[in-house]
């Protein structure tokens, strides 16, 4: 009972509201100008918190969607799809018990724990913030952070709705990473291998377990490509306030899967091209002394052609394809 009073304390607020929005969405009035240009307001400043008294259930359920809330924001990075609200919540309570302010460099995530500090970066322009996770959300498509009306200005993405991102966790307690770091090709971190939800009922659900695909045909060793990556941005030193611009990465793609057996890789390889999805093709990546064989699919251009994609990989039963750097 105690729990169950716990999360209806957290979803009293905006959750319910929030979670059936698709976005980029319709304000309930017309989109305001910011009291203050993009560059001069400040990102969120780091800094140690006790964990939320509200907002922090080990799991919940949303849309018949289970989420796990991370018992640390260590060394979490992720990449895929951000979105913005604004209007339409400006004060409404947030999952922490805090009135949601627009104008504050503030996000919602599904499972972070509440209050957690991450550095988002537009990968499609190097655009970076720092932003303060305080709510929950959002729970629809294939969007993985929601970001205020102002980190969103500073990512220049309000006339989109929405862009490709990287989300990093910030230890408030450590030295402030250059900001360039996030865009440093790497393996895979623990965050973006490890499931984020179970399904816990037949009902469609915007977040979906990790499915590995699997068939029985024997495949040959994989071919492995090298696309090209793009030539990098200047970076800029911003003044006090201003976005930060870091290197523009290399080209996004999707990816449909790993495997440590390059025939699981092939396989699913060969069960995706002529699938519509654009260049199929397994990479091969050497990490702590083993393979791992990845299958990307791309590049990819915007939002649109990696929602269609990750979609139609739904259907064709990859349920765990997720936005990857060269």
């Amino acid at each position: 009972m105690a729990l169950t009073l716990g999360l209806a304390g957290c979803f009293t607020g905006r959750a319910p509201q929030h979670a059936p929005a698709e976005p980029p969405r319709t304000p309930e009035s017309p989109t305001p100008t910011s009291p203050a240009g993009p560059d001069s307001i400040a990102d969120a400043v780091p800094r140690i918190e006790p964990r939320s008294r509200y907002g922090n259930p080990p799991f919940y359920d949303v849309f018949g969607v289970r989420y796990y809330v991370l018992s640390s924001s260590a060394d979490y990075v992720e990449r895929g799809v951000a979105s913005w609200y604004g209007p339409g919540f400006h004060k409404i309570r947030t999952s922490t018990g805090e009135p949601y302010d627009m104008y504050a460099m503030t996000a919602a995530h599904k499972t972070l724990p509440l209050p957690a500090y991450v550095r988002v970066t537009n990968l499609t322009n190097g655009r970076s913030v720092i932003v303060r996770v305080n709510d929950r959300g959002p729970f629809v498509g294939h969007r993985i952070i929601d970001l205020s009306y102002s980190a969103a200005a500073k990512l220049d993405m309000l006339r989109d709705g929405t862009a490709m991102v990287e989300v990093r966790s910030i230890d408030p307690g450590a030295p402030l990473a250059a900001p360039g770091s996030p865009l440093t090709a790497r393996a895979s971190s623990p965050a973006e291998l490890a499931p984020r939800a179970a399904t816990s009922s037949t009902s469609a659900a915007p977040t979906a377990a990790r499915a590995t695909a699997t068939t029985s045909a024997p495949a040959a060793a994989p071919a492995t490509a090298t696309p090209a990556t793009a030539t990098p941005a200047t970076a800029t030193t911003p003044a006090a306030g201003a976005t930060v611009i870091t290197p523009l990465p290399p080209p996004l793609f999707i990816q449909a899967g790993a495997f440590a057996d390059p025939r699981n890789a092939m396989r699913l390889a060969d069960r995706l091209k002529g699938g519509g999805y654009g260049g199929v093709f397994v990479r091969e990546d050497p990490i702590a002394g083993r393979t791992l064989y990845r299958v990307r699919i791309g590049p990819v251009a915007n939002v649109p052609e990696y929602d269609r994609i990750v979609t139609s990989l739904e259907k064709a039963g990859v349920h765990d394809a997720h936005l990857a750097l060269d």
